[in-house]
């Protein structure tokens, strides 16, 4: 008995061990210097600009998190599709990349709450969609829509569009030449991007539907099993909404157009 007893006492103390040896994320970050963040291009939220520096609304909230930090910042430009698998594996600490927050995508990993919010919009061609106006216009096999793999776009367009015939593409750009070429209805995107992009091309494009049709909340990503990160990160999104400066890049990057001479 007395035996059976050691043995369970040394495997509770070796299993706390275990526990207590884990590290986290954050722990890691501020050993290393540098905080490694996932990221995918997505107008205005990340994007080159005429230098081929990142600059853009995750940009901006990542680089201030860093500095917060105490740390440097390294982005790690990631496909889209692959982002989730990449951070599962180390490639990077965390997803600071637009996400949106879904079930299926929380099965996989931690989300914190939410830093900003974004819904589904649409941009069109004036020749192929002329005349449509609602979501039931684009709903008919007969339309075919752009939309990047793996995001939430294609899943709000196949939710709300399923008779559409859906074409996929790795990266937003390939999209959105579809729909310069006269080869799409539509692309659906997280808004602004539509607007801006309709403004590029008054002549070809048009915004059919004026209101997002989605409204999404959009987290950071982390690995499962890391509180301490989950904490710090919830915490530090918290104090961004109090002092104002989520609200001020909102309104810099998705209110105004005084950014675009950075990229054109």
């Amino acid at each position: 008995m007395k035996r059976i007893l050691c043995f369970s006492v040394m495997v509770f103390l070796w299993l706390s061990g275990t526990l207590f040896a884990q590290e986290s994320i954050i722990e890691k970050i501020q050993k290393q210097g540098v905080i490694r963040v996932g990221m995918s291009t997505f107008v205005p939220w990340a994007m080159k600009d005429k230098q081929g520096n990142l600059v853009g609304f995750e940009i901006d909230v990542a680089e201030k998190l860093a500095q917060d930090m105490g740390v440097k910042i390294e982005f790690v430009p990631t496909a889209w599709s692959g982002i989730i698998p990449a951070l599962l594996t180390g490639k990077f600490d965390v997803i600071i990349g637009g996400m949106g927050i879904t079930p299926q995508r929380n099965l996989k990993v931690n989300f914190t709450i939410p830093y900003e919010y974004s819904g589904m919009s649409m941009v069109a061609n004036k020749t192929l969609a002329k005349g449509f106006s609602t979501l039931a216009d684009f709903n008919n096999k007969g339309v075919r829509i752009a939309v990047r793999m793996g995001t939430t776009a294609e899943q709000a367009t196949r939710k709300y569009m399923p008779e559409a015939t859906l074409k996929l593409f790795e990266n937003e750009s390939q999209a959105l030449q579809e729909l310069n070429l006269g080869r799409v209805h539509a692309v659906v995107s997280s808004a602004p991007m539509p607007v801006f992009h309709a403004l590029k091309h008054p002549d070809k494009l048009f915004i059919p539907i004026r209101e997002n049709f989605t409204k999404e909340p959009i987290g950071f990503a982390i690995r499962k099993g890391d509180h301490d990160a989950l904490n710090f990160f919830n915490n530090w999104i918290i104090n961004m909404h109090a002092t104002g400066f989520l609200e001020e890049k909102n309104a810099y990057w998705f209110e105004s157009n005084k950014w675009e001479d950075l990229v054109k």
